[in-house]
């Protein structure tokens, strides 16, 4: 005797409920951690978390003290075909001092391009203590076909930093920017490279105070 498979309407149904209730959710998720990222974003900018820098609320610390730390800067595109790089790879500054560096973007494209920068320090536990006075990160810049901008960055690492058991030692800072396309040139993100670094060689750093 062949067993025939009864298939019971309300289970179907059911399922079909659980289906639509796991996708509403799932999409809930993702609406939500979209709202998130300039939350979090402030949060990073306002304590340092995850290696992110602090906005100064100050244009110079307390104090400078009569330690040095070298600062290296790293440059990253992920679909903005721009050539975005620092004009200076590293510098040495006394800790506590207000110094400025440059990076420069230029346009290699055929149109307009508008691109956002995100940033951050290694090691992590020094983003608290690297305040930037001034910078151009998470501001939409947009380049002309071969145009090509200067872009400084003001800052300064607080003095408490040698407070810190687990940097007391600390000889080198890294402040990394990868610049983004903002959400209207989606287009020219998907034809581009993915994200690569742009290495330059060192030069003799344009400082102010």
């Amino acid at each position: 005797m062949t067993r025939q498979t009864v298939t019971d309407p309300a289970k179907k149904n059911t399922n079909r409920v659980v289906a639509g209730v796991c996708i509403a959710f799932f999409a809930g998720m993702i609406s939500m951690a979209y709202a998130a990222v300039p939350l979090y974003a402030m949060f990073c900018q306002a304590t340092g978390y995850g290696g992110t820098t602090k906005r100064a609320t100050q244009q110079y610390a307390n104090r400078v003290l009569d330690r040095d730390v070298a600062i290296r800067f790293d440059a990253n595109t992920a679909g903005v075909p721009w050539q975005f790089q620092p004009v200076t790879r590293s510098i040495t500054i006394k800790i506590g001092e207000t110094v400025q560096a440059h990076y420069t973007a230029t346009n290699k494209f055929d149109r307009p391009v508008t691109g956002r920068a995100t940033f951050n320090v290694q090691p992590e536990l020094a983003g608290p203590y690297f305040n930037k006075v001034e910078c151009f990160c998470f501001t939409d810049t947009t380049l002309k076909p071969g145009e090509t901008l200067d872009m400084p960055v003001v800052f300064y690492v607080d003095p408490d930093i040698v407070n810190v058991p687990e940097l007391k030692d600390l000889k080198t800072i890294t402040l990394s920017y990868t610049m983004f396309p903002v959400e209207k040139n989606k287009p020219v993100a998907s034809s581009a490279p993915a994200a690569s670094s742009n290495k330059v060689s060192d030069t003799e750093a344009n400082l102010g105070g």
